[in-house]
C-alpha cells in the first residue's frame, strides 16, 4: 500500500519551490528570530554546522547512527539554529525519497486551522456542525452542537473511541461517550474531520489550501493522500525539517508570517486542557507533571520524555515518525522510518531512548 501511494505521489507531486505571491490581505512581516537560519524557499541549498564547532561528542554521534539504523530508521535530520548538523539516510532511502508522516501531520493541521481562523474564515469556539452540517455524528442535535472545533483540536470531543475502527468518520461510528471537554482520548476520526471543517470554511480543497498557506511558502514538497478514512501527509525528510523550523520560530518563516496569531500559536504549544496537560492543539508537550497516551485512559506521572528538555514540543506519528522542537536549545530533530520495534503508536519508548543519546551528544 505505501509503495503504491509513493509511486502515485511521484507522478503527481508538485514540489513547492515557489513561494506564493502576496495578496492585498497579507499582513506586514513580523520580526523573525534573527539568530535562526532559514534555507531558501527554492533549491537545495541549506547551510550546515559541524558537530565539532558546537563542541558535541562526535564519537557518541557516530554511535547514534548505528542505533538509528538498528531501529529501522530511514531518515534522520538534526538542526541547530536552523542549520543542518546531521543528515543521514539509511538503506536505499535518499534525500528525495518520500515517506508518510502518520499522526505527525496532526500538528500541521492544527496550524492550518489557526491560519483559517486568523483569516476570519472560522472560529475554533464555533460548533463543528456549522462546518460539517447537522448529523455528522449519531448524537441528538443538541448534544452534537456542544462539540466545537476546539474539542477536535484537543482530543476532547467526548465521542467514543472504543469502536471497531477509531478512524471511521461516518456518523454511525461517532457515538456518545462523555460530555465534550470532560474526557481526553486520542481519537483519529474527529481529528480527520478537521479537513472537512477547513474545506467548508475556505471553499478550497484541503491540499490546495495547505499548499497556498504553508507548503509553498516555506519550500516544502509533499501531498495529503486519502488512505481509507485517514488523510496522510507524504514528503521528503527535509520538508519535515522545514515545518519543524517553522514551529521553532513560532509560525514565522524568516520575515514571512505564516501563522502570525501569537495567541493561537502559544495555545497550540501549551496545555489545551487539564485532563492531559501534555497535549496542546494536536501537539505533544514535554515538561508536564503527568501525561496520557494513545489508547489508554491511564494518567501516567512525570514528563512525556524525561531525557529531553522540558520545553520540547513534538509532532509524533505511528511507527515513530517524529518532529521534535526544543526552543531552549534551538533544535529541530526529525526521524522517519518504520517502527523502531516498540509499540507502533504515536508515543513510544523510542522517544526517551533517542533523547538519552542526544543528551550525551549535545550536553544539555
Amino acid at each position: 500500500m505505501i509503495k503504491r501511494i509513493i509511486a502515485t505521489l511521484l507522478m503527481f507531486l508538485t514540489v513547492g519551490s515557489i513561494a506564493c505571491k502576496k495578496n492585498g490581505t497579507t499582513p506586514e512581516p513580523m520580526p523573525s528570530n534573527s539568530s535562526l537560519y532559514f534555507p531558501p524557499v527554492s533549491g537545495s541549498e541549506w547551510q550546515t554546522l559541524t558537530p565539532a564547532s558546537l563542541g558535541w561528542n562526535e564519537a557518541q554521534l557516530n554511535d547514534l547512527y548505528s542505533f538509528l539504523q538498528s531501529r529501522n530508521t530511514k531518515a534522520f535530520i538534526l538542526l541547530k539554529n536552523g542549520k543542518i548538523v546531521s543528515e543521514r539516510y539509511f538503506g536505499s532511502f535518499t534525500a528525495d525519497s518520500l515517506w508518510y508522516w502518520a499522526s505527525a501531520g496532526k500538528t500541521m493541521t492544527a496550524m492550518l486551522v489557526g491560519i483559517a481562523q486568523q483569516e476570519g474564515l472560522l472560529n475554533i469556539n464555533t460548533r463543528s456542525s456549522t462546518y460539517l452540517g447537522r448529523g455528522w455524528t449519531s448524537l441528538p442535535v443538541l448534544q452534537e452542537d456542544r462539540i466545537t472545533i476546539r474539542h477536535q483540536l484537543t482530543m476532547t470531543t467526548g465521542l467514543d473511541d472504543a469502536g471497531a475502527d477509531d478512524d471511521c468518520t461516518t456518523p454511525a461510528c461517532l457515538t456518545f461517550k462523555a460530555e465534550p471537554g470532560s474526557r481526553w482520548a486520542y481519537h483519529n476520526a474527529p481529528y480527520t474531520l478537521l479537513d472537512k471543517v477547513v474545506e467548508n470554511a475556505t471553499g478550497l480543497s484541503y491540499n490546495l489550501y495547505f499548499q497556498q498557506k504553508i507548503r509553498n511558502r516555506i519550500g516544502m514538497n509533499g501531498l495529503w493522500v486519502k488512505n481509507n478514512f485517514n488523510n496522510v501527509y507524504f514528503s521528503n525528510a527535509r520538508s519535515m525539517a522545514r515545518f519543524g523550523l517553522l514551529m521553532l520560530n513560532k509560525g514565522i518563516w524568516e520575515q514571512t508570517p505564516i501563522l502570525n496569531d501569537s495567541n493561537y500559536f502559544n495555545a497550540q504549544i501549551n496545555s489545551s486542557q487539564t485532563i492531559n496537560p501534555s497535549y496542546g492543539y494536536l501537539t505533544w508537550l514535554n515538561g508536564k507533571s503527568t501525561f496520557m497516551a494513545p489508547i489508554f485512559q491511564t494518567v501516567f506521572p512525570g514528563m512525556l520524555v524525561p531525557n529531553a528538555p522540558a520545553d520540547m514540543y513534538c509532532a509524533l506519528g505511528k511507527d515513530d515518525q517524529k518532529i521534535y522542537v526544543v526552543p531552549s536549545q534551538k533544535l529541530v530533530v526529525i526521524r522517519l522510518g518504520q517502527s523502531s520495534g516498540t509499540p507502533a503508536l504515536a508515543l513510544s519508548g523510542f522517544d526517551n531512548e533517542l533523547w538519552g543519546r542526544l543528551k550525551t551528544i549535545i550536553g544539555f
